[in-house]
């Protein structure tokens, strides 16, 4: 419990100023913003989708149903593809937490590899597919109604330390949790046998990476607890672009809507971008760079915490508390409206229900609209069919049936 406290004191204010500018971005960002520069199958779409991913604050499963509905408003694959590999990877609350547990160096260079690697395969998949035609799009419901400067920061405050938390808080948690058990059970020398092959790391890093579920934040105290027992900081980085950016819900959605090809090349883009940059870490830069901190990290643990920091991780827990408790309180239904149900499997978090009410609410006939997150159904009243609603549904990336 010791490591785990010394970690959520070290990461705990920057946290919080991570969450606020999270709320910040998409209270006076419009996601009109984002849509306008996507659209074109160039190579200048592909950058305008990392620049704007890169800072963009959504968890691994959020930039899936996010991603999809730019797809299905015009942009190309290989945009979308970009936006996939640079969303996940970084955001302004990850960037910051990686500068407090793993200093600056490593905070800057997350960022670069993951507009470089979202360039790299927004472009591969944008030559691959320039003869595709780009299939015809339907408008969407507008981004939001137009709010206030106050009532735009308290939407902001409500979505940095509400609705940001209730999507990564778990993810974090497990983060945490698993970087105190690797610190506590892992042997010292476990790791030291890569020592002389950092490759063999970077494999073993990239075959953990890939399937699992972990967002960049959450991916941060797993970091610094295996570079505490002997991984190289290449390896450490395959871990940081590789988790984040992949996982099995996205390598499905992405097989479904944007086909067998542009998955492999966006995996193959991955894999090259995470083993590159590694290298270029353990090879080319000087090794203090990323364990001068790590050391102050360490000696943290057995540190008195600052009362700021205290102060900052209580407020911190209570917000994950009270997140986590209200994402699986199930919503309460107005029992005298005539509505049907829809089972919808594959929503993860708040990004998750917000595209498929938005979506739902797209249609012509819909009246009314409620989607619960914590049961995984969407109610929907109004003259449509249900084969209508289930497409909707399915055409960004999940699965729908009538209850």
């Amino acid at each position: 419990m010791r490591e785990i406290w010394a970690l959520v004191n070290g990461m705990s204010p920057y946290l919080l100023l991570g969450f606020a500018f999270a709320g910040l971005l998409h209270s006076f960002v419009p996601a009109s913003l984002y849509r306008r520069y996507l659209g074109k199958n160039s190579f200048s779409s592909v950058i305008w989708a990392a620049l704007l991913g890169v800072p963009l604050p959504l968890c691994s499963c959020g930039v899936i149903p996010t991603a999809m509905s730019l797809r299905k408003e015009g942009a190309s694959k290989g945009a979308t593809t970009s936006f996939l590999i640079a969303t996940p990877q970084t955001g302004v609350d990850s960037i910051l937490a990686t500068a407090s547990l793993l200093g600056v160096p490593f905070a800057i260079l997350r960022p670069v590899a993951a507009l470089v690697t979202a360039l790299f395969g927004g472009g591969v998949v944008t030559m691959a597919t320039l003869n595709e035609p780009n299939e015809t799009v339907q408008k969407q419901a507008e981004d939001k109604p137009k709010l206030s400067f106050w009532q735009k920061c308290l939407e902001a405050l409500r979505y940095g330390f509400i609705d940001m938390i209730q999507d990564i808080g778990r993810w974090l948690v497990l983060g945490l949790v698993i970087a105190g058990l690797i610190t506590v059970f892992v042997p010292d020398d476990f790791f030291l046998r890569f020592a002389d092959t950092p490759i063999l790391s970077m494999l073993v890093m990239l075959a953990i990476s890939i399937p699992m579920y972990v967002c960049a934040t959450g991916s941060i105290p797993i970091a610094v607890a295996l570079m505490l027992k002997g991984i190289t900081p290449g390896a450490a980085l395959v871990l940081l672009m590789a988790g984040p950016a992949s996982n099995m819900a996205s390598i499905l959605v992405i097989r479904k809507v944007l086909g067998r090809k542009t998955l492999w090349l966006y995996l193959l883009s991955i894999t090259l971008g995470a083993f590159a940059f590694g290298l270029g870490v353990d090879y080319l830069l000087p090794r203090e760079w990323f364990t001068s901190h790590l050391v102050l990290t360490h000696a943290c643990c057995h540190a008195t915490p600052a009362l700021f920091n205290v102060i900052c991780s209580i407020v911190l827990g209570c917000l994950l508390v009270y997140a986590l408790i209200m994402r699986f309180v199930p919503k309460k239904k107005d029992k005298t409206m005539e509505t049907r149900v829809f089972k919808v499997d594959g929503m993860m978090c708040n990004h998750c229900r917000a595209n498929v009410e938005k979506t739902l609410q797209g249609l012509q006939g819909i009246d009314e609209v409620t989607v619960d997150l914590a049961a995984g159904t969407a109610t929907v009243k109004g003259d449509i069919t249900d084969e209508a609603v289930i497409k909707a549904i399915t055409d960004i990336g999940y699965e729908a049936k009538r209850q």
